[in-house]
């Protein structure tokens, strides 16, 4: 039972990281969706601008929350900026009905 569970990680417990492609050879090494980087949140204290390049490494997911969170109002306000992207997610899946990461 436990293999299952750790078998796949779906982002907000509702939707897989598996079966998202990039269709795009050049940006397959900079939009990190696999298994590898596979969260449940998008939420982790990763170092991804210790060194050069390993910002293709953080999950595209939480480089938008990172990137929604830009302006001087809206610094260290990650929690709200998670439950925006979260309902945004929702809409998009209830709207299109397909898995909103891809």
């Amino acid at each position: 039972v436990l293999d299952e569970v750790e078998a796949e990680i779906r982002l907000f417990g509702r939707w897989s990281c598996d079966d998202v492609q990039v269709n795009d050879m050049s940006l397959q090494d900079y939009i990190a969706v696999k298994e590898k980087n596979a969260k449940y949140l998008p939420h982790s204290a990763g170092r991804y601008a210790a060194k050069r390049f390993r910002k293709a490494q953080c999950p595209i997911v939480e480089r938008l929350t990172n990137s929604l969170m830009m302006h001087g109002r809206n610094n260290g306000k990650k929690l709200m900026v998670v439950r925006i992207v979260q309902h945004t997610f929702e809409i998009i899946h209830l709207l299109t009905g397909e898995n909103p990461l891809q």
